[in-house]
């Protein structure tokens, strides 16, 4: 099956990312931890072999002696994983990984830690344990220190320590062992254990699963595609900071878009644009902490007027994002540069100012939410309404950040439209009449501005650009934000046009026209959830559905998307897990699956 064809589980994309919603790990199909960065999600990778091309450093694993088959998946309905390895003999080791994850003295317990348990299954396997943790960006952890029954690995700025029942000269020699009994590591920062090993691994790992199993048991699922469905939730969760809120794009850096591209960024961060669509899924779902969490964050940054609205902030948002090479990483499958902190923090990019009032939205309609929006943060939001008529006939980089071109970029115009336009709507629901029309007057004004300089006379459908002819699927968005409706006859126009203009071999592509590096190589996925989306509102539903089904059928073994996908080969590509995928699955779903009476409904 595409996206599923490379042998090297550790230079493809076949990962399980686990975590609990402060650190997160990625595990291949063999059982390696391939990427963990440690004690944060934009912290020093402590496991950086996805990263390492072919130096063998950077990650743990077991090798079994004489290992013919594996087997790999997540436990149902959980983020903990399973990996099961057999050798020729029928002996066998199940290997489990996860990050705990539970309520404790009525809050939540997560630690920055990892616990990996391995158990004989089968007759008497014989394993190795290999531990090679790295600091500062690729380079070699020092020599460990070794105590009673724990390591401690130094070199950066925090300390590692494992603690363990395995024999630690074993694992400190990487030597053969016969495994008679389950041994577990736990990896985290340098604390003790208040018990065993054994019984905490033992504790944490039932208290762990009944968490997510309970989480997933609350969520509002359709009928359709159910699995895939839960499966996203669980891994947007596991991309949100809890402590601040923030939403990471995704869990890694540097994995290029396409073979051999220089197209290869740090996504360990939160960009304003993307969060919008993970919350948007995450409270369909009814998952409203999540939202309410990332609601928090975004009124931190939207009470802050004093500095200009960056697209991406950190996940603690006032540190700096400065973009820098990793010298000691040779890149995914040797592809570099190895990329940390990101330009796209400096850009202007004008889609942020609708991207926060779209999302501070929800606290003024959702009766679910304990703290309901009012006056006073509708007065905190008007600024950036302001800055949005202000701005939005300015040139930009506009939603794909493009380096080194600045244009009237038509999805940064309609945000600024969003921003306006909502801004009158909350201020009708608050009774606020001088300043509901006010926003509506403002809002009218950008959208004629849009749909007369955006439209493009040689295609007759919405350019990507004022007074510019290439295309841009971000158009598509037009009608599920309000700007057309859906049965205005330029958005079926432009829809028609954009799929077929901007299709490759059944997937869409962002754009075609060349950019900073070139004509883009690969589609990008997010776009085929738009497109799907955008079908469905035009009446093409079948259609619809038929594209959403062979999306999932492009995802890794564990259901996970990364940001791209080659439209040849279906080899995904970009970093992992993306949550702009992920949350496309959900937002896609809900829109076409068939409702609960449908279940009992002869065919």
């Amino acid at each position: 099956m595409p996206g599923r064809n490379a042998s090297n589980p550790s230079a493809n994309l076949d990962l399980a990312p686990i975590g609990n919603g402060r650190t997160s790990a990625l595990v291949d199909t063999n059982g390696r931890i391939v990427w963990w960065c440690f004690p944060r999600f934009d912290s020093d990778p402590v496991f950086s072999r996805l990263l390492a091309g072919d130096d063998e450093k950077g990650f743990c694993d077991v090798v079994m002696q004489g290992q013919t088959t594996t087997h790999a998946a997540y436990v149902r309905n959980t983020a903990i994983v399973e990996t099961i390895l057999e050798d020729a003999s029928g002996n066998a080791v199940r290997i489990t990984d996860f990050a705990p994850r539970f309520m404790l003295y009525e809050r939540a317990f997560h630690p920055a830690q990892l616990i990996r348990r391995i158990e004989p299954l089968r007759g008497l396997p014989r394993i190795t344990i290999r531990l090679r943790p790295t600091f500062n960006y690729g380079q070699p952890a020092e020599p460990p220190a070794i105590g009673s029954n724990h390591m401690r690995f130094g070199g950066g700025a925090d300390v590692l320590r494992v603690t363990t029942d395995a024999p630690l000269s074993y694992i400190a020699h990487e030597t053969p062992f016969a495994l008679t009994n389950p041994v577990t590591l736990v990896l985290g920062s340098d604390e003790p254990l208040q018990a065993s090993v054994d019984s905490i691994s033992r504790e944490f790992l039932e208290r762990t699963r009944s968490y997510w199993v309970n989480w997933v048991r609350g969520l509002g699922i359709p009928l359709d595609w159910q699995s895939a469905i839960i499966r996203a939730a669980i891994t947007l969760k596991l991309c949100q900071f809890e402590e601040t809120g923030a939403i990471i794009a995704a869990a890694t850096t540097s994995i290029p878009e396409a073979p051999g591209t220089q197209r290869n960024w740090d996504y360990r961060f939160c960009w304003l644009r993307d969060a919008f669509f993970v919350v948007s899924a995450l409270n369909r779902l009814g998952a409203t902490q999540t939202m309410e969490n990332y609601l928090n964050y975004i009124t931190t940054i939207a009470v802050e007027t004093e500095t200009p609205l960056q697209p991406v902030y950190g996940i603690i948002p006032n540190l700096p994002l400065t973009e820098r090479i990793a010298e000691n990483l040779a890149g995914f499958r040797g592809m570099g540069p190895v990329r940390i902190g990101n330009q796209a923090a400096e850009q202007t990019q004008h889609d942020a100012y609708g991207s926060i009032i779209l999302g501070a939205s929800h606290m003024f309609i959702d009766e679910r939410l304990p703290g309901m929006g009012d006056a006073a943060l509708f007065r905190r939001l008007e600024p950036l309404g302001h800055l949005a008529r202000k701005r939005y006939l300015e040139p930009d980089a506009g939603p794909w950040e493009y380096r080194g071109r600045a244009r009237i970029h038509t999805y940064s115009a309609m945000m600024c439209w969003v921003a306006c336009d909502r801004l009158a709507r909350l201020a009708g629901l608050l009774s606020l009449n001088e300043q509901a029309g006010y926003w509506r007057a403002e809002a009218d004004k950008i959208r004629d501005e849009i749909l007369s300089r955006a439209w493009s006379k040689k295609w007759g459908a919405l350019a990507g650009a004022f007074e510019h002819d290439d295309l841009d699927a971000s158009v598509l968005l037009a009608a599920e934000f309000g700007l057309l409706r859906a049965d205005d006859e330029r958005y079926r126009s432009t829809v028609e046009v954009i799929g077929r203009e901007l299709g490759r071999n059944g997937f869409m592509m962002r754009y075609v026209a060349d950019d900073d590096f070139g004509a883009p190589e690969t589609a990008f996925l997010a776009c085929q959830f738009w497109y799907a989306d955008a079908l469905a509102l035009i009446g093409e539903t079948q259609k619809a559905r038929d594209i959403f089904t062979d999306i999932l059928s492009r995802t890794n073994t564990f259901g996970v998307l990364g940001e791209d996908i080659d439209p040849v080969s279906g080899q995904l590509w970009g970093n992992i897990p993306q949550t702009y995928c992920m949350a496309g699955i959900i937002n896609t779903a809900m829109k076409l699956s068939r409702s609960w009476e449908d279940a009992w409904v002869a065919s």
